[in-house]
């Protein structure tokens, strides 16, 4: 176990050791296998059990949530559960599923075997969307208390001032990333307010990575980014390609998904708007994790001018985007 008394350091600073003992603690008896899992913004691990299935544990990163919020993310991956909604929820000790040993809070969930869906199986997305309809039944009937909402304010505006205020563009970028931000920002913004779009609990962060499919089942996995928002955003980021390739996937999703719930055709005004937040909020969140060293490790480029110059023509390109008609779905029925 680390002795580190600041739980940042201590994190960063996290051993096998510190894994394995947190497992045990809590009933378990690992076998020593220890592989790291895909995650930048928590530690992930599968962790081998002796005469049993392996379990993964999710170390938390300190000060990005409260208890408070991963409980409400927990008792939403619950809620989805008891309606057989296929998620992978924490396994619960004593009642608790937000486990804590030393400096370290973490939940274990079952490891669940899976491929990322490919995008080009139309089948699947119909199977998906489906899937996230059920998702926002359940997610429509309550509200997060202690979850952020997706809004412009959060993903645009608090992105662009944090990127600003570090110093982290290079002096000869910051009039031009400024200029585009503010009438990215503006466009966002009267786009949002004209869409009035219902808000709703949302997985939040919901793309093939995190999907797995195996044979006829899919699964969703990783809850972390649960937020209140748009319908939409569960579903844009299954779109690929160019648009005449993205019209077919998306009729596919609505087809899956409004079988069981309505769709409100004017969302698909905020594909671009959302597409065009998370590449600002991308970017700032390398930011805020700059002083993790796994982070430096992981995006050497962040940082450079080259980075820099592609980030303000992929905004550029997102303002561009936005000028364009939405993408065409019409409802078979109406």
């Amino acid at each position: 176990m680390s002795r580190n008394h600041d739980p940042s350091l201590a994190y960063q600073d996290l051993q096998p050791d510190d894994i394995l003992d947190s497992v045990e603690r809590f009933g378990l008896h690992c076998d020593g296998r220890l592989l790291a899992l895909n995650s930048y913004e928590n530690r992930v691990y599968q962790v081998g059990i002796e005469d049993g299935t392996p379990v993964v544990a999710k170390f938390y990163r300190p000060g990005r949530w409260t208890d408070a919020a991963i409980l409400e993310e927990h008792g939403f991956a619950y809620e989805l559960a008891a309606r057989d909604i296929p998620v992978v929820a924490p396994l619960r000790h004593d009642g608790h599923s937000l486990l804590q040993h030393g400096e370290f809070r973490f939940a274990l969930t079952p490891r669940v075997a899976g491929r990322v869906p490919q995008l080009d199986d139309l089948r699947l997305l119909r199977q998906v969307g489906r899937l996230v309809a059920r998702l926002h039944l359940v997610g429509s009937g309550a509200a997060f208390s202690h979850r952020p909402h997706l809004s412009p304010a959060l993903f645009g505006h608090a992105s662009r001032d944090d990127l600003l205020a570090g110093g982290f563009l290079p002096d000869y970028m910051e009039p031009a990333y400024a200029s585009v931000c503010q009438d990215l920002l503006a466009t966002i913004e009267d786009r949002w307010e004209a869409v009035q779009a219902r808000q709703l609990r949302l997985h939040g962060d919901f793309h093939p990575g995190n999907v797995l499919a195996l044979d006829e089942q899919v699964h969703i996995v990783d809850l972390d980014d649960a937020c209140t928002g748009p319908a939409i955003q569960d579903l844009w980021m299954f779109l690929s390609g160019e648009r005449a390739e993205q019209e077919p996937q998306l009729a596919e999703l609505l087809a899956g998904y409004e079988e069981f719930r309505p769709f409100d055709p004017a969302e698909l005004a905020l594909i671009e708007v959302l597409r065009a937040l998370r590449i600002m909020h991308y970017a700032a969140w390398i930011a805020r994790r700059w002083t993790d060293p796994a982070f430096r490790v992981a995006f050497p480029w962040f940082g450079t001018p080259r980075y820099w110059e592609d980030h303000v023509q992929a905004l550029r390109e997102q303002l561009a985007l936005l000028q364009e008609p939405p993408l065409d779905w019409r409802p078979a029925d109406r």
